[in-house]
């Protein structure tokens, strides 16, 4: 071939396409809805600090605002679990404050050893799954009626067993583990909180269990024709969500060295609000664990601020809810787009 024939092959042959060109407004919004609730979080520590400086801007609140919320953060995640598989459970209230109270009644009341105490206490709540995780999957009742009723029932159960009083007598070894301050004065339960959260981000994000409970929560049907076993999947998150209200329970009954019976309620919509909250962060429209440890303590800071101000009792209930029907809003949303842009 001449040199004269190489040219003209070059002149003939076509141009390689120019680089795609970034989509930048399609880049901002991405992070802007990874990392809008993580910039709100700042955006309220600062506004705080500065209307509040004296108080909301000091260590001792930091460590209040971390020592005291692992409940809350543990209830989350075990709420996210199921809200992963798409089951909702509304017993998740009820189970950490029957937790709680049975550990109680076992250890301070009947005089059980802390480690018997409990292991019984963690037997029942996950049997208490097991229940829900059978009426719902196996049975075919929706998990929402099943767990309305299984926790009306756990409600009642914990009243008896209290006897409608607050129970006190903790073995003192048990509120100690509990309270005793360790790195910065926090206490343990928060760091067994981030160690759990970490896990759980791991196994839902880098296991293939992580994702068939993904696969489960699109479509049902269609995981089940790829081989899944999705009744599985969704009985296993089920149990796994009772398991860790018992394990709230517990580090809630630790930590105040007592169980109030009627504590349990108190926990249901804040879980609910920070799983839908966090299922709008770092992976927006797929409930995941970093965004849930986020929204929590968002959550937390907002309402510790709102009591800083002199705003106490109403402002909970109103902050919780409206940030559970934003962010079901907001989750609902993310999730349609980023099945529209799988489609």
């Amino acid at each position: 071939m001449t040199a004269g024939e190489v040219r003209e092959q070059a002149v003939a042959a076509p141009a390689a396409p120019p680089p795609p060109r970034r989509d930048v407004a399609g880049s901002v919004r991405g992070a802007a809805e990874r990392y809008g609730l993580i910039v709100a979080w700042v955006v309220v520590v600062v506004v705080f600090s500065v209307l509040r400086p004296d108080t909301f801007a000091t260590m001792s609140t930091v460590r209040l605002i971390l020592s005291t919320q692992t409940v809350i953060l543990l209830a989350t995640l075990g709420l996210m679990l199921s809200l992963a598989v798409a089951e909702y459970d509304l017993s998740i209230g009820a189970m950490v404050g029957f937790g709680g109270t049975l550990l109680a009644v076992l250890n301070g009341v009947r005089g059980w050893q802390t480690g018997a105490a409990v292991v019984v206490t963690l037997v029942v709540c996950t049997l208490f799954g097991v229940l829900n995780a059978v009426l719902s999957v196996y049975v075919g009742v929706q998990s929402i009626i099943v767990t309305l009723g299984t926790g009306t029932l756990l409600a009642g159960l914990t009243l008896a067993v209290a006897d409608s009083k607050v129970v006190t007598g903790l073995s003192p070894e048990l509120v100690t583990a509990m309270t005793k301050p360790l790195l910065f004065s926090i206490p343990t339960p928060f760091y067994a909180g981030l160690l759990l959260t970490a896990v759980l981000w791991f196994v839902l994000q880098h296991t293939p269990l992580g994702r068939r409970m993904v696969f489960v929560s699109e479509n049902r049907e269609v995981a089940r024709l790829a081989g899944l076993r999705v009744k599985r999947i969704r009985a296993g998150a089920l149990i796994a969500t009772a398991t860790l209200g018992g394990v709230a329970g517990i580090v809630l009954a630790g930590t105040n060295g007592a169980a109030n019976p009627q504590a349990g309620s108190s926990y249901l919509l804040p879980a609910f609000a920070a799983a839908f909250l966090g299922s709008t962060a770092l992976i927006p429209g797929r409930f995941n664990a970093w965004g849930s440890f986020v929204a929590v303590y968002f959550l937390v800071s907002g309402i510790t601020g709102l009591q800083y101000l002199g705003y106490a009792g109403w402002p909970e209930q109103v902050f919780y809810g409206s940030s559970l029907v934003i962010a079901v809003t907001l989750s609902h949303l993310a999730g349609r787009r980023r099945l529209s842009g799988l489609g």
